[in-house]
C-alpha cells in the first residue's frame, strides 16, 4: 500500500472502514459500488487488481476499477490513467477521514473504504455495507431515467463508460517493470450529467464506444455517499 509523497514510499495506516433496449432498474438489483483506486506503477496494486476481478461477476457488486496519475512519475504512465480519476480519488479522502489519496484503495458506495489486498477483508465488507436505497434508475432508449424519491438535497448524476473485459497489460519501466498486469471493469471515462433534485429527471446519454458499459452513479456531491447505482 502506497501513499504519495516525494519519494513515494510512505506506508499508510490500514484500511478504515451501450444503452439497453428495454429498462433495467437499479431497484431490481441496487449493487454494492466498489471502486478501486489503483495504478500500473505501484507494486501493491496487484493483489487489489485481483480481488476486483474476483468479485467483478458478483449480480450484487458493480466493480469499478479507477486508474489514478500520481505514479507516473516513477517511470511508467499508466495507459489507463486521467486527471479526473486521480481528482475523483482526492475527493473522497476528507469524508473517509484519510490523510489523502493511496494506492490501493477501495471505497464501498462512496462511504467506507479499505486497502483492498485481503479478499477476506473486501467480501466482509460487502456483507456490511448497506443496501442502496436511493431513486430508482433506468436506461431506455438512449436516456437515463431517475425516479422521484424523498431526498432533500441536491444529488450528482455521474455516467461511467468501462470496459468489462479483463485486460492484460505488460508493463515496461518502473516498480512493475517486466509484469504483465491484470485490470478488469477499467473506467475510461467519467462525466457528470447534471444534477438531481428528488424529483423524476431524464439525461440524454451519448453513444458508447463499442465493448464499453455503462454504469450510472447518484451521489451526494464533494465525494458524499452513493445513494443509487445501475448499470445496463
Amino acid at each position: 500500500m502506497k501513499y504519495p509523497g516525494s519519494i513515494g514510499r510512505f506506508m499508510l495506516f490500514g484500511s478504515l472502514a451501450a444503452t439497453a433496449a428495454m429498462p433495467v432498474a437499479a431497484a431490481d438489483r441496487q449493487p454494492t459500488v466498489v471502486e478501486l483506486f489503483t495504478s500500473q506503477g505501484c507494486s501493491s496494486c496487484p493483489p487489489a487488481n485481483a480481488n476486483l476481478i474476483k468479485i467483478s461477476n458478483r449480480k450484487d457488486v458493480l466493480a469499478l476499477s479507477f486508474s489514478v496519475t500520481y505514479w507516473d512519475y516513477l517511470g511508467w504512465k499508466d495507459t489507463y490513467g486521467k486527471p479526473e480519476f486521480t481528482e475523483r480519488q482526492v475527493t473522497y479522502e476528507p469524508g473517509l477521514r484519510q490523510a489523502g489519496p493511496y494506492t490501493p484503495q477501495m471505497v464501498f458506495n462512496g462511504a467506507t473504504t479499505a486497502v483492498g489486498n485481503s479478499l477476506s477483508e473486501v467480501e466482509a465488507l460487502l456483507t456490511e455495507t448497506p443496501p442502496l436505497k436511493g431513486p430508482t434508475l433506468t436506461f431506455n432508449n438512449g436516456r437515463a431515467e431517475v425516479g422521484a424519491g424523498s431526498e432533500t438535497e441536491d444529488a450528482d448524476v455521474w455516467l461511467v463508460r468501462y470496459d468489462p473485459r479483463v485486460e492484460a497489460v505488460p508493463v515496461a519501466r518502473g516498480e512493475n517493470g517486466g509484469a504483465t498486469l491484470q485490470h478488469t471493469h477499467v473506467v475510461r471515462s467519467l462525466d457528470r450529467l447534471g444534477t438531481w433534485d428528488g424529483s423524476k429527471a431524464s439525461f440524454l446519454l451519448p453513444r458508447a464506444d463499442v465493448g464499453l458499459k455503462t454504469a450510472l452513479l447518484i451521489q451526494r456531491p464533494n465525494g458524499g455517499p452513493i445513494l443509487s447505482a445501475a448499470t445496463d
